[in-house]
């Protein structure tokens, strides 16, 4: 049986049309794909991700646990810090992509929905052989998780909140009380665009919904529903992985670029192998691809040079914001330079496709 989250009754309400999605009934379009990508472009949107997995750690030994799981350092990390980092196996695979996040009494990592189980499991198992003091509280089904995405979200959260998210720094976040709900505010989030990410009690998350959206379905709402299907394509034109598409457990974060998220100095499950990778050099390399027209390769479309096979597209769409056809691809690397002239196989005919610069889209500044 599907999971449902605190706000399945709201999905459904507002016409939202529900897939299965690791396990979970998750709305994947409430009006079309694109509508809910321009309004996150130019207002924002309102999406759910309460089926992400949330766990907590808290005692002396947390942050020496964590800092032996993930690939960033975090021995730096500030209180209300949050950073980008990765679980990977013994020989540098990726299990998953996290959030960690530093709180003054606790840690929060936020992770894969398709992964919770199989991070929870990696964790126990490695703390079966550890002699640290902590304690983990998977937090998942208790809580709800929203994100809020676009250029006018934080001015229209000011509107309610007893807090000036603007004044927060991006990757940070605050820990406040609202009308006796407690709220855990991250700025952050999965599109490109500035936002928020916000972690509240289940039992909580329809009150709040009404306090934070206000009027989203009303046709001038500053913030609207939008489903996991605009979720995607935003993610893709800021060049943002995901896991299952760039990442697995066959592919390693410095190949898929992610390099800066590595700290190879420290020690921690996988770092010799990645430091054998960094010292022989990448086999492959994850880049951007601009299509000439507008048909898209979609995940496992072959990359060719003239008749050789020199890499596989892991994402693609048409970009409603760029309109043009673009695709993340590994390719091998001594064909990995920006620029460098390819063709993707669309059912056997060579589409030209050529490597750009990452990622395909920046938010615009004020």
């Amino acid at each position: 049986m599907l999971k449902r989250t605190p706000l399945y009754d709201f999905h459904v309400s507002a016409g939202g049309r529900m897939v299965d999605f690791a396990g979970w009934e998750m709305p994947i379009i409430y009006r079309s794909i694109v509508e809910e990508h321009d309004q996150t472009r130019n207002s924002g949107s309102m999406f759910d991700v309460s089926h992400m997995g949330r766990l907590y750690f808290s005692g002396p030994d947390a942050g020496a646990f964590l800092n032996k799981i993930v690939t960033r350092n975090l021995s730096d990390q500030a209180v209300g810090q949050c950073r980008y980092s990765l679980v990977c196996k013994s020989d540098g695979g990726v299990l998953d992509d996290v959030i960690v996040s530093r709180g003054e009494k606790e840690w929060i990592l936020v992770c894969n929905a398709s992964n919770r189980d199989k991070i929870v499991s990696h964790l126990a198992s490695v703390r079966s052989t550890s002699e640290l003091s902590f304690d983990i509280t998977d937090q998942t089904e208790a809580t709800a998780m929203i994100a809020l995405q676009g250029p006018k979200v934080l001015d229209k959260l000011n509107e309610s909140l007893p807090v000036d998210l603007k004044t927060l720094k991006r990757y940070h976040f605050v820990q406040i009380t609202v009308m006796m709900v407690p709220l855990t505010i991250f700025r952050s989030g999965y599109t490109g665009e500035d936002g928020a990410e916000i972690i509240l009690p289940a039992r909580m998350a329809p009150m709040a919904m009404k306090m934070i959206g206000s009027k989203l379905d009303a046709p001038d709402a500053v913030i609207k529903p939008a489903g996991l299907g605009a979720r995607d394509t935003l993610r893709l034109e800021a060049a943002m992985p995901l896991y299952g598409h760039e990442l697995n457990e066959q592919s390693d974060p410095l190949s898929a670029g992610l390099g800066w998220a590595v700290d190879l100095t420290k020690d921690f499950i996988g770092a010799a192998a990645l430091r054998n990778i960094k010292e022989k050099g990448n086999a492959r390399k994850l880049v951007g691809l601009e299509l000439e027209g507008k048909r898209i390769a979609r995940q496992g479309t072959q990359v060719k040079q003239g008749d050789k096979v020199v890499g596989e597209v892991t994402s693609g769409t048409l970009s409603p914001t760029l309109q043009k056809s673009i695709a993340l691809a590994y390719v091998n690397a001594d064909v990995s330079d920006e620029g460098t002239q390819l063709a993707a196989d669309l059912k056997g005919t060579a589409n030209p496709a050529r490597i750009v610069k990452l990622p395909f889209y920046k938010k615009r500044k004020d």
